[in-house]
């Protein structure tokens, strides 16, 4: 019932310098406590730190004493959420992905995308992998997926979750 962990070879990691960078982000509504190191952002949210840009509706951003980030963002009844993130390696490999709901966890590289998700990866504009389901996680660290589908499933709504993934040997080559 569900596509469990795939882990994918000859795969660029996320843009390690991303680390460094700040975070900017824009919205209609931001609420700000300092003390806390805890951000609310209300409407038509635009997220970025180095090459990710985030898009959403309402979100929330928390930074630990360590300075890691803790980021959840939802779309509205309206709209999705989209992430984009450069891959390190070859200058124009990207993921890119959208759903209801899109949570990152800076300090285990966790991306988790939620409801109706997608994650793709492509390389200069080429789709190379492609996954679908309801909850996509992704770690960065290990270069894992796992798609699972929602806990009311019922085995008539198959397939609850799809990948396509490029040849490892043709995507190398083609790099």
């Amino acid at each position: 019932m569900f596509l469990g962990a795939l882990t994918l070879g000859n795969f660029a990691h996320a843009e390690k310098a991303d680390q460094d960078k700040p975070i900017i982000f824009e919205a209609e509504k931001v609420s700000v406590n300092d003390v806390q190191q805890i951000y609310d952002l209300k409407g038509q949210i635009l997220l970025i730190k180095g090459s990710i840009v985030v898009t959403g509706d309402d979100g929330h951003i928390q930074v630990d004493p360590e300075g890691y980030e803790y980021v959840d963002i939802k779309g509205s009844p309206d709209t999705t959420v989209s992430f984009r993130q450069r891959r390190e390696g070859p200058a124009d490999e990207y993921m890119q992905g959208n759903g209801t709901q899109i949570t990152y966890n800076a300090k285990t590289e966790v991306l988790t995308i939620i409801g109706d998700a997608s994650l793709k990866r492509s390389l200069n504009m080429q789709m190379l992998d492609q996954l679908q389901g309801w909850k996509i996680e992704y770690d960065d660290i290990t270069e894992r997926y796992r798609v699972t589908p929602p806990a009311n499933s019922k085995p008539e709504d198959l397939p609850l979750a799809r990948a396509i993934l490029s040849p490892r040997r043709k995507a190398t080559l083609e790099k």
